[in-house]
């Protein structure tokens, strides 16, 4: 059960053995309780009975793709998307009255579940320069005073528009357009921070920045790979589609630092073998490697591709794939030779006859996907890596075909489709070159700034207004006290918002919440009830629409905060209608139809059962690179090495963990009861480093420059994690990762890998760098 929401919960750790399934009548039951909790069971029923059929809600809590229409259950959603959607529609309010009674000071000092269990907000507000208090400000006043910030800059790149995943189409179209109307590019996004080295990999390589493949191609897989994913705590919709996988006769090889119950068991509830019976064995192998040691599996699963080639020569790989589509073969194949297996053994704490075992089950498929997430994105070689992984897809010609491609397994339900809408600072001409045409405006050319770039332009003072259209920036960015000294070195911060989260409490001199319908609301415009749209890991673009009364009176859509705004700031600039986009979202798809490719007829495709499917070129035997074809490359090899005495950290989320936010304190799956405090470590790795379970210490991780940074007092839990490595949660350890850690060519923030010491409290002689 819940606190009080008045009340910031007690922690006293609890621990169980990890549990060997997921999912079952616990689930069910877990997300049934904190749902009637948060609101009333006629609320629960309409949203749950609702979410992810046709004509209803999409879940907000991932972007795993829907069954077709006819193929969906009558219940299609899972644990975490039945808690996340009912957390939303919660009945509690944050009222004036709340605002009063708690000062910004006071709400700063509370944790990120205690804020998120609040509730609703329910009117702007505004915090005035010198006040330590938010107070009541209407409409009008509260989007005059942004605009007025915004067009009294000295320069449009001084403004920064931030946009999370869970933003519609309709809304991140309108922020993008809103911004470089303005004359700025400075659009950075979630997809900055979790899956931007694969876009950069992936349009490297093939030419596209998305993934390749369907729900139907993954159910007719004879090999999937799951690597550096947890689907189920992260995506648990994913489980269905192995479990029809395993029905169909694939088989799934899952590569994770630690051995997650999703990826052993799944016990579908809304099966009768899920509720009574042992439920779907899910992975058939399992390789317990070291974090940050996928990069050299792959290296060295190529290098056994090419020998077992040398020994059948013609039946191996795919040549006529090779030949016809691809660019770079014999660079690539003389580099994969010289794989070390000392090398490999090191990185990965894999045996060669491990490995090996993983090849002939690659020998024996005609049909294989590789499925990823940020375990693999958020390490310094995250690029490097998928490259190495479209290198192993092509040798066997497993890309463009039925059943096979890559899937990068994206976290926010819609963070695909910003993208697709324009959210990217580095925006290709084309896409300019099609809004000048549609609206008679030159949008700005120069590259505009990126999440880790925007805070180092507002620690110099160079950014003096920061927007964000939904999201928690400074919990889910790195560096926690530098991001946080950043946003209050603004003028003016204003956050487009749900329910409260950290961000609201890190203030520049003037700060505005502007509440916003959720995605389970009614949308009421004067043209009607509006719908929106999304778009999912899978390229599916489909409709989203609420059932509920709004939360409040004063509550108005994104589309409508966005477009009031614009009217006041950049009206009169080009031909943008945007009284008529607040007013009938129709008219913004239609824009989107002609600037967008493979939005042609949107309104009429888009409401069509199911939506429709965006093309992707690799799948028609096109590849938008610079040789026109997919593109084989020389990896460096890396080997991830903690020195004596320190273990390689990875962070993660727990079971009960929508993005930034714990909706308890619990992770069900791991046996971690009562708090987020912990840190999980191999046992052997706790006896050489003098330590037992139960021990209090500091994380301190240590940089190549010679500085430390320090996460407090966490308790030591002995858990199986890969010898040599230990796991905590994020965003509690986002301190430990440096803004400048970056990954290698995409930027993205490295929050895997991290080197660490593990620090009894009791020594403190070298305090963290602040």
């Amino acid at each position: 059960m819940q606190n009080p929401p008045g009340q910031e919960p007690e922690t006293a750790l609890s621990v169980t053995p990890p549990k060997k399934w997921a999912a079952g009548v616990p689930a069910v039951v877990h997300a049934l309780e904190y749902s009637l909790e948060q609101t009333s069971p006629r609320k629960t029923g309409v949203d749950l009975l609702t979410m992810n059929q046709v004509g209803g809600i999409d879940c907000p809590g991932c972007a795993w793709a829907d069954p077709a229409p006819g193929r969906r259950h009558r219940n299609e959603y899972c644990e975490n998307g039945a808690k996340h959607i009912n957390d939303e529609a919660t009945t509690r309010r944050v009222t004036a009255d709340f605002f009063r009674e708690h000062s910004v000071s006071d709400l700063a000092a509370r944790s990120d579940m205690w804020l998120n269990q609040q509730g609703r907000l329910t009117e702007p507000m505004i915090k005035r320069p010198g006040s330590d208090h938010y107070e009541p400000i209407g409409w009008n006043d509260a989007l005059g005073i942004l605009a007025q910030e915004l067009k009294g800059l000295d320069s449009p790149d001084e403004a920064v528009f931030y946009t999370s995943g869970r933003a519609s189409n309709e809304a991140a179209f309108v922020l993008q357009l809103f911004a470089r109307a303005l004359g700025t590019n400075n659009l950075p996004d979630c997809s900055n921070m979790c899956h931007e080295s694969s876009g950069f990999a992936l349009n490297e390589t093939l030419g596209v920045g998305k993934g390749t493949v369907s729900l139907d191609d993954l159910h007719h897989a004879d090999l999937i790979f799951l690597v550096g994913q947890n689907p189920g705590s992260n995506h648990p919709r994913q489980l269905s589609a192995l479990e029809e996988t395993k029905c169909n006769g694939g088989r799934i090889v899952a590569v994770n630092p630690l051995p997650e119950a999703g990826l052993r068991r799944f016990k579908n509830p809304q099966k009768p073998r899920g509720i009574v019976g042992r439920g779907t064995r899910i992975a058939d192998r399992f390789l317990h490697i070291k974090p940050g040691g996928d990069l050299a599996l792959f290296q060295a699963l190529n290098r056994l591709l090419l020998e077992a080639e040398d020994a059948r020569p013609g039946t191996v790989l795919d040549h006529d794939f090779i030949n016809a589509h691809t660019s770079g073969f014999e660079d690539f194949a003389r580099h994969a030779r010289t794989v070390d297996w000392d090398d490999v053994h090191a990185a990965t704490g894999l045996t060669r006859q491990e490995i090996e075992k993983v090849r002939d089950e690659v020998l024996r498929s005609e049909r294989v996907i590789v499925c990823w997430a940020m375990g693999i994105t958020q390490h310094k070689h995250g690029v490097p890596t998928i490259r190495e992984i479209v290198n192993f897809l092509m040798l066997r010609g497993n890309l463009g075909r039925a059943g096979t491609g890559a899937c990068p397994v994206r976290g926010h339900s819609n963070v695909q489709g910003d993208r697709t809408m324009g959210i990217w600072e580095q925006m290709p001409d084309t896409f300019l070159d099609a809004l000048q045409k549609e609206f008679g405006f030159n949008p700005p050319r120069p590259h505009g700034l990126d999440s880790v770039n925007s805070i180092k332009a507002m620690l110099e003072g160079r950014i003096k207004v920061f927007l964000a259209l939904a999201g928690n920036f400074v919990r889910a960015a790195p560096d926690s006290e530098v991001t946080e000294k950043a946003m209050r070195s603004c003028r003016l911060t204003a956050h487009i918002s749900t329910k409260l989260n950290r961000s609201h409490t890190v203030c520049g001199d003037t700060a505005l919440i502007l509440p916003t319908l959720g995605r389970t609301e009614r949308d009421v415009q004067a043209d009607g009830e509006q719908f929106v749209t999304v778009e999912d890991s899978m390229s599916e673009v489909h409709t989203s629409q609420g059932r509920l009364e709004p939360a409040s009176r004063m509550l108005l859509s994104e589309v409508a905060i966005l477009s009031r705004l614009a009217r006041l700031t950049v009206d009169g600039v080009g031909d943008i209608p945007w009284a008529r986009f607040e007013g009938d979202y129709n008219t913004i798809r239609d824009s989107i139809s002609r600037i967008v490719p493979g939005f042609h007829d949107f309104n009429a495709r888009v409401t069509r059962p199911g939506g429709f499917q965006l093309p992707n070129p690799v799948n028609e035997g096109v590849f938008r690179t610079e040789t026109g074809k997919a593109r084989f490359t020389c990896n460096e090899r890396v080997v991830p090495l903690a020195p004596q005495g320190h273990l390689l950290l990875q962070t993660l989320r727990s079971h009960d963990q929508w993005n930034t936010v714990p909706y308890t304190d619990n992770d069900r799956y791991r046996g971690i009861h009562g708090s987020r405090q912990v840190v999980l470590v191999n046992p052997a790795d706790l006896s050489e480093l003098g330590l037992a379970p139960g021990d209090r210490v500091d994380l301190v991780s240590v940089w190549d420059d010679g500085t430390e940074r320090r996460a407090e007092n966490f308790e030591v839990v002995s858990y199986p994690a890969a010898k040599g490595s230990a796991a905590a949660y994020y965003p509690e350890t986002n301190v430990l990762v440096p803004l400048d850690s970056v990954a290698d060519m995409s930027n993205q923030p490295t929050s895997k890998g991290i080197v660490v010491r593990l620090e009894p409290t009791g020594d403190r002689s070298r305090p963290a760098p602040v």
